[in-house]
């Protein structure tokens, strides 16, 4: 559909435009159900819920373009320099997003905002503190493991466990593209790839390159062989901080 072919915000929620726009809106449902909730923006179709949780950025509230429906997201901001996205959820019903944006506000746990509506979706993410690079590792790590654990890909799914089974690796940062596992030292934005792994497709090999369409570095039968050439090429710089980082932690 065209960008020009959608109905005008105004016409599809003339109710929010008659209100004020859409943060005033969210704030009515809020006290409706005896909630104070702290809202920003002047738009019929995006609102901000700020938060002072730590590690949280504001909830986005935004109105669909084609019905009278709303998503949200709220996103981690702790830790590196990548954004989390850690729940998602689109209703028709805006009192309940009042709800659960309340709630995101006031710095209630993830489990205990999932469980106020049906349709909010966790995305696997942990919450990350400000600044603590090793927790947005171990986020990264949980989002990966969670998105693994839906796919009907049995190969993929035993290189994301095998790998996170490597201490050396769980150490990385990681993430996909192209269903590749992208290893690096951390979450930063002027990081190069260290290895980086792909999982079969139709009995084919386990691959490990030196970097997403790299060099290769082998070619393997099992998950666990693949994982293995990837520790065995990782820069023994890299190695030398993981031990020194083990032996600080005591493990």
């Amino acid at each position: 559909m065209a960008a020009d072919a959608y109905p005008d915000p105004a016409d599809l929620f003339p109710d929010v435009a008659a209100a004020g726009g859409l943060a005033d809106v969210l704030r009515a449902a809020a006290r409706a159900r005896g909630l104070d909730l702290d809202v920003v923006g002047d738009e019929i179709a995006h609102a901000e819920v700020p938060t002072e949780a730590g590690g949280r950025a504001p909830l986005r509230v935004s109105a669909y373009t084609w019905e009278r429906t709303w998503s949200m997201s709220g996103s981690g901001r702790g830790g590196g320099t990548k954004s989390r996205l850690l729940l998602t959820g689109a209703t028709g019903d805006l009192g309940s997003i009042a709800v659960v944006a309340h709630a995101w506000q006031r710095g209630r746990s993830l489990a205990e905002i999932a469980s106020l509506a049906p349709f909010v979706a966790l995305t696997g993410h942990l919450e990350v503190p400000d600044g603590s690079v090793a927790q947005a590792i171990a986020s990264q790590w949980a989002y990966l493991r969670a998105g693994a654990e839906r796919s009907d890909w049995p190969e993929y799914r035993e290189l994301i466990e095998t790998a996170f089974a490597r201490p050396e690796l769980r150490a990385l940062y990681a993430f996909t593209s192209h269903w590749t596992l992208r290893l690096q030292a951390d979450d930063t934005l002027e990081q190069f790839d260290l290895v980086c792994l792909d999982a079969p497709h139709d009995g084919g090999p386990f691959t490990v390159r030196t970097r997403w369409s790299g060099a290769l570095v082998g070619e393997t039968a099992t998950a666990a062989e693949a994982v293995a050439v990837a520790v065995a090429h990782l820069p023994a710089a890299q190695l030398v901080r993981f031990r020194e980082a083990a032996a600080g932690d005591g493990s």
